[in-house]
């Protein structure tokens, strides 16, 4: 039953955050929280990191949305296999925006302890995403 309530816990938190309610964030984010995916130099720790990366994305791609397609749960752990579609409308990593539509495909794992996230772990296709915006050559 525990899987199951952190399947809906992960679920939930990107169909909200991507909808723009950033509180959700300090609902299920604990204070202690490490993303150990996060590019050098940007946010990776808290409910404040986590809600600064956040709204570098959602300013960047504002019709963001999250499906996933697979959800599995194991003890403390929920991994994610996802799509995330938007449109290039803000600046993102130096590319002025493009207007263009994306997809990056990724794969996630969350640990949940007491109804929080704890830590994440996740590989996200930026190639493909670059590739997308035309930053670099398609392979």
């Amino acid at each position: 039953m525990e899987e199951e309530k952190n399947k809906a816990l992960l679920k939930r938190f990107n169909e909200e955050v991507f909808k723009g309610n950033l509180s959700v964030v300090d609902e299920l984010v604990a204070p202690d929280f490490l993303d150990y995916s996060v590019p050098p130099g940007m946010p990776n720790k808290g409910p404040d990191g986590v809600k600064a990366l956040l709204s570098y994305f959602i300013s960047a791609f504002p019709d963001i949305k999250a499906i996933y397609h697979d959800l599995i749960a194991k003890g403390d752990k929920v991994v994610g296999r996802y799509t995330m579609s938007a449109t290039h409308r803000g600046e993102f990593m130096g590319i002025s925006a493009t207007d263009k539509k994306v997809n990056i495909n990724g794969i996630e794992i969350v640990r949940i302890k007491d109804g929080k996230f704890v830590e994440r772990w996740a590989v996200e296709d930026m190639l493909g995403l670059m590739e997308q915006l035309g930053a670099i050559p398609k392979r």
